[in-house]
């Protein structure tokens, strides 16, 4: 049996949550001398007909890849804003994979800011 779709129509997605790493970003001189862990939840948005016909993995995006980068990415340089590290994130992702679009939840998990009580994030989408 042969399934095909029209190119942009397919709503698949390949997803990772719960990427952990510890950085250094941050605004505050504790945020950049402590640092905190980080998490990050991707969607990459792509057509995974072929990796369900083939089960081959060369058909589809490795999400072991994907969570790698992350880790690249997110430990590599700092920033001061969560924004910009999940525009980092989001940039190179759409370039080194072959989704066509990408939605990212970054979360600081442990930030050392004092009353604070909660995990501040950002959710960022961005479309080839």
């Amino acid at each position: 049996m042969s399934v095909t779709r029209p190119a942009g129509e397919s709503s698949d997605r390949i997803f990772l949550e719960n990427v952990r790493f510890f950085g250094h970003h941050g605004v505050t001189k504790a945020q950049q001398t402590v640092g905190a862990w980080f998490s990050v939840d991707v969607e990459l948005s792509l057509d995974l007909t072929p990796a369900s016909l083939s089960d081959d993995l060369g058909a589809t995006v490795d999400y072991g890849e994907v969570a790698q980068r992350i880790v690249e990415i997110g430990t590599k340089d700092r920033v001061n804003l969560l924004e910009r590290l999940a525009g980092l994130l989001a940039d190179a992702l759409l370039r080194e994979f072959p989704a066509r679009k990408v939605r990212l939840r970054v979360r600081k998990l442990t930030p050392p800011l004092e009353g604070l009580h909660g995990i501040p994030g950002v959710e960022i989408t961005r479309t080839r």
